[in-house]
């Protein structure tokens, strides 16, 4: 099956449920309030009262219309649909900079757009460091005609929690000397964690102690009660700061369906690896315990020298007793710099059949080389030596008025990858900042290869997980060390490649991608991870410029900068 032929069947199913499509409303307040996530008090990010946020739930082809009224008293607020693509409502994709204006204190803006495919989705801050305080929430978009059978489903949303403020953690990074945030104090499922006591305390004499809940507490675990002999979808979201993470499931496996909103072949395993900005939907199978019992669910950290206990949760078994101790300890994480691990996840996802392979050519390539660099003594993460700085005046608005000419960056030549040795670190540490972006031609096949270099100092090389708004790209492979330009596209998978939003760029390696551009918009590509999205670790797309000189962007989405002074002279003629 072509692309084309695959991308009109998919719109065609999608127009089937659309003559009867539903509407889904929404009016929410966003606004701080104290709250207990790891049985600490601090400050969370909430909507309607509500931490993590309501969860979405909508139809492929449904119209959601969300009322977002900003209630921080003193800064902006704008929401990210992570995985929703905005086909033709670019300047809902929720981007500070890039496809909007914040909303500003006590204001309100609508957003409003239509989820055009299923999958496991979530929403989450997109101004400063708002999702590391907590601005996030599951989005569900099911498909009017399911094939996946399960008896029941789960939403797991997972996210990391420091005990330091996101704007001290925006003070730190932005520091000269920086100032490191350090690693989470603790890691959440639903919202809900322990900092101060263990669920399975009685395993280890003498370390943390045992968690004692009253009614009602805000950092209780979420209980997933399950009866026996069914068969259960866990829907899992990453919304980490930072962390990467591990799954498991104590004495059962999980056979893995779904990665970032797209089917996948199934495959089964005994935990699974989740990267920030990733989601994945599970099949978990019960089976018939004599007597019932409780099993552990943990979630540990992956990717980084650990200094964050695993969280915890119970798998619940009808007719288990309630307060009874587990026989057995949680699942040990798997080390933490085991990354033959990781990859061999990795590399068991396949598209499931039905999804159209890629172009066997592209039309253009985009070497990006991720770097830690200085900049007058200020810590910076750079793409080919260029730290991002998003201007205060939304690219969108400045394309669609034509207010300046923007500084489209020429794609560097291929020598940025032969000259460069990734395996120390940087000759000339010293990195530029600037807000040019790539104007890329509508109806173009790009990919882009990411490729991973040393850190500033010492030895080392971090993950970074990669995620692009406003589409799926297909992923072509991983490579260990530099990519070799004329040998490591022959080794790229062109049959059955999956497709996601969210990928992960391994220490030392190259990921490859391969996107079609078919989605006239602003687009942000970056690093998941908020600190390094902070200091800079990310590019933006143009697509189409000639459609988005003409597009009729509401007006409320471009109050801020330049924009807003035009829009007001524009009114007074």
């Amino acid at each position: 099956m072509s692309v084309i032929v695959w991308w009109l069947a998919t719109m065609v199913m999608v127009a089937v449920h659309s003559a009867s499509a539903g509407v889904v409303e929404l009016n929410w307040e966003v606004e701080y309030k104290l709250g207990w996530p790891d049985c600490k008090e601090g400050i969370v990010i909430a909507i309607n009262g509500e931490f993590p946020g309501p969860t979405i739930n909508a139809v492929a082809g449904d119209t959601v219309i969300v009322h977002v009224t900003n209630k921080l008293s003193t800064e902006g607020v704008v929401i990210h649909w992570h995985g929703i693509r905005q086909n033709g409502t670019p300047w809902a994709d929720g981007a500070a900079g890039v496809t909007q204006c914040p909303i500003n204190p006590g204001e309100t803006l609508t957003y409003n757009f239509i989820v055009d495919k299923a999958g496991t989705h979530f929403y989450h801050g997109h101004y400063g460091m708002q999702r590391s305080a907590g601005l996030y929430g599951m989005m569900i978009v099911r498909s009017p005609k399911e094939t996946l059978q399960y008896d029941g489903e789960f939403n797991l949303l997972l996210s990391d929690w420091w005990h330091q403020s996101s704007h001290a953690q925006e003070l730190y990074l932005s520091s000269r000397p920086m100032r490191w945030i350090g690693e989470p104090q603790s890691l959440l499922i639903n919202g809900r964690g322990q900092f101060n006591c263990s669920l399975a305390a009685y395993f280890n004499k003498g370390g943390l102690k045992e968690c004692k809940f009253k009614e009602n507490d805000e950092c209780a675990p979420s209980i997933l009660r399950v009866e026996p002999n069914k068969v259960y979808r866990l829907r899992i979201a990453s919304t980490t700061a930072l962390a990467s993470l591990n799954f498991a499931v104590e004495g059962h496996q999980l056979e893995v369906v779904e990665a970032d909103g797209n089917y996948i072949a199934p495959f089964t395993v005994d935990d699974i690896d989740l990267y920030s900005g990733e989601t994945y939907s599970v099949l978990l199978r019960t089976h018939n315990p004599t007597p019932s019992r409780k099993y552990w669910i943990s979630v540990g950290v992956r990717g980084r020298k650990p200094n964050t206990t695993q969280a915890l949760t119970v798998l619940h078994y009808a007719g288990a007793p309630e307060f009874e101790h587990l026989p057995h300890p949680p699942p040990v994480t798997p080390r933490w710099d085991d990354y033959d691990r990781s990859k061999s996840f990795t590399n068991k996802i396949f598209a499931a059949k039905g999804y159209p392979p890629p172009p066997e050519k592209s039309d253009e390539q985009l070497f990006l080389l991720n770097t830690q660099n200085l900049m007058d003594k200020y810590t910076k993460w750079a793409i080919n030596n260029v730290s991002l700085s998003v201007p205060a005046t939304p690219y969108i608005g400045t394309i669609r008025y034509g207010l300046k000419t923007l500084n489209y960056q020429k794609p560097p030549g291929k020598e940025i990858m032969r000259d460069y040795d990734i395996t120390k670190p940087p000759v000339n540490p010293n990195t530029t900042k600037g807000s040019g972006i790539y104007n890329l031609q509508s109806g173009r096949v790009v990919d882009v290869i990411l490729q991973n270099a040393n850190v500033l100092k010492g030895r080392g090389s971090e993950i970074h997980p990669w995620h692009l708004h406003g589409h799926d790209f297909w992923v072509l492979g991983y490579g260990e060390g530099k990519f070799r330009l004329g040998v490591d596209e022959k080794t790229y998978n062109l049959k059955n490649p999956p497709l996601r939003n969210t990928v992960a760029l391994y220490p030392y390696g190259w990921t490859a991608l391969r996107f079609l551009t078919d989605n006239p918009g602003v687009w942000f590509f970056h690093c998941h991870i908020e600190p390094h999205l902070h200091m800079g670790m990310g590019v933006v797309f143009a697509e189409g410029v000639d459609k988005i000189a003409k597009m009729n962007i509401p007006d409320q989405v471009l109050g801020c900068g330049s924009t807003r002074e035009f829009l007001m002279n524009r009114g007074r003629h």
